[in-house]
């Protein structure tokens, strides 16, 4: 007769913390450093959106830290703390395409060249991103260059359309767009795709963390449980 296997007891106070493995929380930590790094370079220290910026991108490090170390005993301030992180950083993200919008900088589709490149990369420090931003204005420049070469006799005439020659506007160079936007551009880009990863990766953490409510309660049923297993013993 095989027995059966044995089940642990039920512990008052679970396993909590441990945010620091979290990869929402590396995330928004990464978000964090590059927002001060970009506020400190690129804003007016006196302006109150840098005040903003900051505290919004410390809120959502520190709220996910908080909420993590709170589940031991409130699974609903674990959830509250967790959605005020992601409250806090689509306030950040807004703030990023303001500067964008406000300053006539393109904000780069999920399918930019540039942008592909940066989360390729899955850039971890500030070095990395860096390192990132100064790769793609040399690649651009090196675009640039070459698109900018003085066409020869051939090239004209595979462009001779009749009696007229036909003329490439300089936008239609793949590189324009990048070789054109000064270093902020591509750092509030960057800040943005970090952003979306952060958002996305908290959305399915509340997700997770709304199930194991309802299916399991919070500290007060947890704590009826412990009792009456304990009392069964007795």
């Amino acid at each position: 007769m095989t027995k059966s296997p044995r089940t642990e007891p039920e512990s008052l106070i679970p396993k909590h913390g441990g945010y620091r493995r979290l990869k929402s929380f590396q995330v928004a930590q990464l978000v964090y450093d590059l927002t001060v790094r970009f506020c400190d370079r690129y804003l007016d220290r006196r302006s109150r959106t840098v005040d903003q910026m900051v505290q919004a991108a410390r809120s959502g490090v520190q709220n996910i830290a908080e909420g993590s170390m709170a589940s031991a005993t409130s699974k609903k301030t674990e959830l509250k703390l967790t959605n005020v992180a992601r409250a806090s950083l689509e306030e950040l993200r807004l703030d990023y395409e303001d500067f964008l919008r406000q300053r006539e900088l393109p904000q780069w589709p999920p399918d930019h060249p540039a942008l592909k490149s940066f989360k390729a990369r899955r850039c971890s420090t500030l070095e990395a991103v860096r390192a990132w931003v100064e790769e793609e204005k040399a690649k651009a420049h090196g675009l640039e260059k070459a698109h900018g070469q003085p066409r020869t006799d051939t090239d004209q005439q595979g462009q001779k359309a009749g009696s007229e020659w036909r003329s490439v506007p300089v936008s239609e160079s793949p590189c324009s767009s990048v070789s054109s936007s000064p270093s902020s551009a591509f750092v509030a880009n960057a800040a943005l795709s970090l952003l979306n990863l952060c958002r996305y990766l908290l959305d399915r953490q509340l997700a997770v963390q709304a199930n194991a409510f309802e299916q399991e309660g919070g500290f007060t049923e947890r704590l009826y449980r412990v009792r009456t297993t304990k009392r069964k013993k007795l």
